[in-house]
């Protein structure tokens, strides 16, 4: 299983309906197979996500967030971890809001 714990990434690609952006940094934190991060920049003022790690280092998460319009956004996420040659980790995420328009999307994050 990969660990998450203490690492921190940031989104270098994100469909057009989503909020994230380069300026978004998360701060991972994992206890067992929980994890757990804080996040914030760009258009999310804060934001936090709860989720668990199976076997294979992907993430089943849950996430809510205040934007900068002070709106509440909530949404599901499904991420797989790819280890770069560098040792850093990337997410490919597929995600969908539970608020707002329900519409969904895709995002690419990396570790710092």
């Amino acid at each position: 299983m990969i660990n998450y714990h203490n690492k921190s990434f940031s989104a270098i690609a994100n469909s057009e309906n989503g909020e994230t952006s380069s300026e978004t940094v998360f701060h991972y934190k994992q206890m067992d197979n929980i994890l757990m991060a804080h996040y914030t920049g760009g258009k999310i003022i804060s934001g936090q996500l709860i989720g668990i790690v199976n076997e294979l280092g992907e993430i089943d998460m849950r996430y809510h967030q205040v934007n900068t319009e002070g709106k509440l956004m909530t949404g599901i996420c499904k991420s797989k971890p790819k280890i770069l040659s560098n040792g850093k980790i990337r997410l490919y995420e597929e995600w969908q809001w539970t608020s707002g328009d329900l519409s969904s999307g895709h995002s690419i994050i990396e570790e710092l």
